[in-house]
């Protein structure tokens, strides 16, 4: 069955830096977009950031732009997002979701998200 797992979240203070894993089984990531989101306290799951199925496209929301890369490595089944210069509004849950044979994330055409990881950013 598709599984996705996120980890490397945690507490981090301001100005700090983490890298996000996203480990994919029960297909191989190479046949797949793959996509971070995250949801803050009332509000909604918004894209983070996506990583086209033939890696031509790469897409960044403009608060992260500068700060975050996504990354893959196929052979390993797992996705990254380094997080760097974090700042206090990074705070949320971050989701890792995958879409099938997608040049693009489309929040409503993911096939399979993780449960999320908790990311805080604190003084």
């Amino acid at each position: 069955q598709l599984q996705v797992v996120e980890s490397g979240g945690g507490l981090v203070q301001p100005g700090g830096s983490l890298r996000l894993s996203c480990a994919v089984s029960g297909a191989s990531l190479n046949d797949y977009a793959v996509a971070w989101f995250r949801q803050a306290p009332g509000k909604e799951r918004e894209e983070v950031s996506c990583n086209g199925v033939d890696s031509d496209y790469t897409n960044y929301a403009r608060p992260v732009k500068g700060r975050f890369t996504i990354s893959r490595d196929n052979a390993k089944n797992t996705a990254y997002l380094q997080m760097n210069n974090l700042e206090l509004q990074d705070t949320a849950v971050y989701y890792c979701g995958v879409l099938g044979r997608a040049i693009a994330c489309p929040k409503a055409a993911v096939d399979r998200w993780g449960k999320g990881i908790q990311v805080n950013v604190s003084s």
